[in-house]
């Protein structure tokens, strides 16, 4: 940009849409440190309470923190991309650790009480969601952020990493969701029928979390809101093809 032009704006609506998602991010990490701490006894690792950090865990690692990874791109529009990448993977490791401990949290809780593991089809979408997110977390910093991939291979693979993130985005959502009713079954089976506290703030919990989904999801989704390459970009990439496939940016 020349010297005293105005800094450039996101495009209309994105801005607004942003703060709705984090409204609603943080709202529903309210609302499951509400749930855990009037009816499930609070959160604590050496106690019977252990379990608790599990849905806490996935709520803030695998759907509020990898929801932000996922909007880095529409937020920071104008920032260096490579600053951006950092941000974006870094958001994505520390959901991925975030999650590591809540899933620690169920299986000493499981051992220390005798109930079995992975038996359940939320065990099962879970550990499948987090597998193939700690997947995609080495394929994309592998291809992305770290140099060595060639220009037409991270060309192929990008396609790829965008499906399968929004699809991760999507699979741990259904999987939080899956949790929320197995332990409103397992905890209050016998009143849940009957409109309790407890099942309407965990329901509301529920609607929160495909609040949250819907929202970023629409952000993502709209075209004319992704981010512009820079004009420095642009040439770095053309230098970039230029020294790994060996030909003119012209070829």
């Amino acid at each position: 940009a020349m010297d005293g032009a105005p800094p450039p704006s996101s495009p209309s609506g994105l801005s607004a849409y942003v703060a709705v998602s984090q409204l609603l991010g943080l709202t529903l990490l309210g609302t499951t440190g509400a749930w855990l701490g009037r009816y499930r006894g609070g959160v604590a690792w050496h106690s019977p309470l252990q379990f608790n950090a599990h849905p806490l865990c996935m709520v803030l690692g695998m759907v509020f923190l990898q929801g932000d990874a996922l909007l880095v791109y529409r937020v920071f529009r104008h920032e260096a991309k490579r600053s951006t990448k950092a941000l974006h993977a870094m958001l994505h490791g520390l959901a991925l650790v975030i999650a590591l401990v809540g899933i620690i949290a169920v299986f000493e809780s499981h051992r220390a009480k005798g109930i079995p593991d992975m038996y359940s089809l939320h065990s099962w979408c879970g550990m499948a969601t987090f597998v193939l997110y700690l997947l995609q977390w080495f394929l994309g910093c592998g291809f992305f952020l770290f140099p060595g991939a060639s220009f037409s291979l991270r060309g192929w693979y990008k396609p790829q990493h965008i499906f399968f993130g929004i699809t991760l985005f999507i699979l741990s959502i259904t999987s939080c969701l899956l949790g929320i009713t197995e332990m409103l079954l397992f905890n209050i089976s016998d009143s849940y029928s009957h409109f309790v506290p407890e099942g309407i703030l965990a329901n509301t919990l529920g609607v929160l979390l495909v609040a949250f989904g819907l929202v970023v999801g629409y952000v993502l989704t709209r075209e004319e809101w992704k981010r512009p390459p820079l004009a420095e970009e642009l040439a770095l990439s053309m230098d970039f093809k230029t020294l790994t496939e060996g030909e003119s940016p012209g070829g």
